[in-house]
This record gives structure tokens, C-alpha cells and sequence, in this order.
């Protein structure tokens, strides 16, 4: 019996991960990862990231899990809260979302669009919600409170920041371990 492989879909935030981020560096060495690319970096529409998201998910011929920074983790829970998901959801075996933002701050920027307020419902996949305690995006509390809307599991790795190419993580053994935990 042929097993089908799990693919890592890499879900950036805005602008897009650079060239020192865990999620670039995760996707130049696990063979099995894919960046899902939005239209626009730059300027997110909520509605534009969603379908883009859904399409991937769609068209992928086995399971998946998503790797998600920062606003992927709100396109994620976005994704998941709209009703026409639901038969692709079957096919997430996990989330791995780190360092979502706080997209109700009223200092949010304003070019981002659709993704406040913070969808609150359950998750339909096993997740792991990682925050730093230092985060200039979001305060711990509100990360914490969004893993237990979501029904996820929730670890704070300590101060580092945004958890971006920024905070000095490299390829984040802990972060790689935690994913190859939900691929199994």
C-alpha cells in the first residue's frame, strides 16, 4: 500500500518571508514544502489570500499542513471559519501558527484589509499556537486567548520578538520538531 506524502504549505505574512527566515529556510531544505504565493505581499485582501489558500488546498492530491507566520496564521483561521472550506479542511492534518498578529490594534495597518476582527471558532485540525513574550505585533494574553478560541495547544518560547528572520532562530530546530510531531 503506497502512502501519500504530506505537504508543508508555507503560509508567510505580510510582505512575504525573506531570505533569513525559518519559513525560507524551511522551504529551500524539506523537499515536501511549498510557499502558497499571494497576488499581493504588499497590500493583503483578506478575501484574495483566502481563495488563494482554498485553491492550493484544493488541488493537492494528499494531506497537508500549514506552516503559517503572522498574518498566515489570521488567513489560516479566516480560511477555516468560512463554511465552504469545510470538505478541504479534511485534508489539514495541522497548523503550525506562529506569531499571529493582533489585526484588531487600532495601530494595525490600514492597507491590510479583511482580516479584523480576529476569527475566534474552533479549528477543525490539530494546532500549535507559538508566541514570543515580546512580540511587537501582539501581547502574549491575546495569543494565548486565540489558541483557546482556536482549541489549540499554546508555547511560549520566550523573548523573540515577531519570530521572523529577525530573531536569530536560523532553521528553528523546535519549530521543525514541532511540525514533524503534526506531519506524523
Amino acid at each position: 500500500m503506497m502512502t501519500m506524502t504530506t505537504t508543508v504549505f508555507i503560509l508567510p505574512g505580510l510582505f512575504n518571508s525573506g531570505e533569513g527566515h525559518w519559513q525560507t529556510l524551511w522551504e529551500n531544505s524539506l523537499p515536501n514544502a511549498r510557499r502558497i504565493v499571494q497576488a499581493d505581499w504588499n497590500a493583503p485582501d483578506r478575501a484574495d489570500w483566502v481563495a488563494t489558500l482554498d485553491a492550493a488546498i484544493a488541488a493537492s492530491e494528499g494531506p497537508v499542513v500549514l506552516a503559517a507566520h503572522s498574518l498566515g496564521c489570521a488567513l489560516t483561521a479566516w480560511w477555516a471559519s468560512e463554511p465552504g472550506h469545510a470538505q478541504h479542511a479534511l485534508k489539514v492534518r495541522g497548523a503550525l501558527l506562529v506569531a499571529p498578529p493582533d489585526v484588531e490594534r487600532e495601530d494595525f495597518p490600514a492597507f491590510v484589509t479583511g482580516f479584523s476582527p480576529m476569527p475566534r471558532a474552533r479549528l477543525p485540525f490539530p494546532t500549535l499556537v507559538v508566541a514570543s513574550s515580546d512580540d511587537p505585533w501582539c501581547a502574549l494574553p491575546r495569543a494565548r486567548a486565540w489558541a483557546d478560541a482556536w482549541d489549540a495547544r499554546f508555547h511560549e518560547i520566550g523573548a523573540r520578538g515577531h519570530i521572523n528572520g529577525d530573531s536569530g532562530l536560523g532553521n528553528w530546530e523546535q519549530g521543525r520538531q514541532w511540525l514533524a510531531d503534526m506531519m506524523r
